[in-house]
């Protein structure tokens, strides 16, 4: 089987909630669109573009932004670098006027009701997560493109070979975990050295070691702000944010104006468990708060897990003397290689494989660079990854409302926690009498992703999301 080359900066990826698939998705894949109108024609000469979104993409997809993401997509606004505060206003007057400013440079008219489809009942055979652009010019000549967003912000456009896409030679090649553990027992070096190696196919190590820190920050300000915002969530739930009130009664004096001595009040805080365990869950759920607010979060390896990796991570910082830019870009780079592993093994798209595939990956790969950032060995942290799955397996996605809140929220808390306890079971044992291997888990992910009944995969249609039915506004 070929090797499917992919990044630490495909893994980690800065972009706007709530969702990976479902916004973040489609919005690269309107911005792809737009990028082939401007390779075929020019702007200015398109009459119209409809919109058709399929499967998981309609079903929850007005809960999950889809629509918006569309079109902020379609207008060239550019999901890293977008004010956030400026997309309600944005969005709102493209409603209004019936109109939108394609590529950021010529007005079309678009109204949303009708040029932006939801079509619920129809799925398209390669992925769940399907739409279409129906691109029509003003001399009668048009075509359509399709999209496929498979998870993580990762897009495929139909016709298109991902893997082949992907297929830049690095200097050690993997596609599972037993590849990874052949390259570290071969050369001795650690998961995160061999990622590093890798990366510089792409770009020197110093754009590299730069690159992940702005991962890292763009995670440190999300949970900073999500642990100083207060109010309830928009969509409808009426979801109060809960990191800030966990965050006030944890920190006693008030109120901070900056990340690095509100960090230093928590790591002086004390080192009890109760302690330890409420600012673990506080930063996973300011985190995901933030995702739900649409505001600017890392796919870690998606958005509705954004919270889990940035929470552990924060653990390793405050608790266990890894603040250390250093220390934090190993950890990431760890995080990131086995994140990929289970994308080449099995996927991280819920609409595929139900939570498992989010917060389960996420666990997986936060486990696995706490366990090597403490010392643990290459087998240990691999065997920590495969703790934290084992234990997530069949997990489903069911969303009420559609929206990324209930019940994904809190379950990023509990993704966090797990990683730390798979950590501590992994550096505490002796891989050698590990029953399971990462690789194996992994398969039984995909098997049990394959068998999971359709309606626990993203589409609000079982579980939690029926047996809590709610009248929610239409946008």
């Amino acid at each position: 089987m070929p090797h499917e080359s992919i990044s630490v900066f495909d893994m980690f990826k800065i972009g706007v909630g709530p969702s990976s698939s479902h916004t973040l998705g489609p919005w690269r894949a309107a911005l792809r669109c737009v990028a082939s109108i401007k390779e075929k024609a020019k702007l200015e000469n398109v009459a119209s573009v409809t919109v058709l979104l399929y499967g998981s993409l309609a079903k929850t997809g007005k809960g999950h932004g889809t629509d918006i993401a569309v079109l902020l997509g379609l207008c060239g606004e550019d999901p890293v670098t977008i004010d956030v505060n400026s997309i309600t206003p944005q969005i709102n007057k493209i409603h209004a006027e019936k109109a939108l400013l394609l590529g950021g440079e010529c007005l079309l008219s678009f109204d949303p009701a009708e040029k932006l489809m939801f079509l619920y009942n129809e799925t398209l055979p390669y992925h769940p997560n399907g739409m279409s652009f129906l691109i029509q010019l003003k001399d009668g000549e048009g075509w359509s493109e399709t999209y496929y967003s498979i998870g993580g912000g990762f897009v495929v456009k139909e016709g298109e070979d991902e893997r082949a896409r992907n297929s830049i030679e690095l200097p050690f090649p993997i596609n599972t975990a037993d590849e990874l553990l052949h390259w570290c027992m071969k050369t001795g070096l650690s998961i995160n050295e061999v990622v590093m190696e890798n990366e510089q196919a792409w770009r020197p190590e110093k754009e590299t070691k730069e690159g992940v820190l702005k991962i890292w920050n763009t995670m440190k300000d999300c949970t900073f702000r999500g642990c100083h915002a207060q109010g309830e969530l928009p969509g409808g739930l009426q979801v109060r944010r809960r990191a800030f009130d966990l965050n006030k009664r944890l920190v006693k004096q008030q109120p901070y104006n900056d990340y690095k001595s509100w960090i230093d009040a928590i790591r002086n805080g004390g080192h009890d468990f109760k302690y330890i365990l409420d600012w673990v869950s506080c930063f996973a759920l300011a985190v995901n708060e933030e995702n739900a607010s649409f505001g600017r979060v890392v796919t870690a390896p998606t958005n509705g897990a954004a919270g889990v990796i940035p929470a552990v991570l924060q653990y390793f910082v405050a608790f266990c003397d890894g603040y250390d830019e250093e220390k934090i870009i190993r950890f990431l780079l760890t995080a990131s290689e086995v994140g990929s592993i289970f994308k080449k093994g099995a996927t991280i798209s819920a609409a595929m494989g139900g939570c498992q595939a989010e917060i389960g990956v996420s666990s997986a790969m936060a486990a696995a660079a706490l366990t090597e950032s403490l010392g643990g060995t290459q087998r240990q942290a691999l065997m920590a990854a495969e703790i934290a799955m084992e234990h997530h397996l069949g997990l489903t996605c069911d969303p009420i409302g559609g929206l990324v809140q209930v019940p994904c929220i809190e379950r990023n808390t509990m993704g966090a926690i797990k990683a730390i306890t798979a950590s501590q079971l992994a550096l505490q044992g002796s891989p050698d009498y590990a029953k399971v291997s990462l690789d194996k888990v992994i398969r039984t992910m995909w098997d049990t992703a394959l068998d999971m009944n359709s309606k626990y995969k993203e589409t609000s249609d079982g579980g939690l999301a029926i047996h809590i039915p709610l009248s929610l506004p239409e946008c």
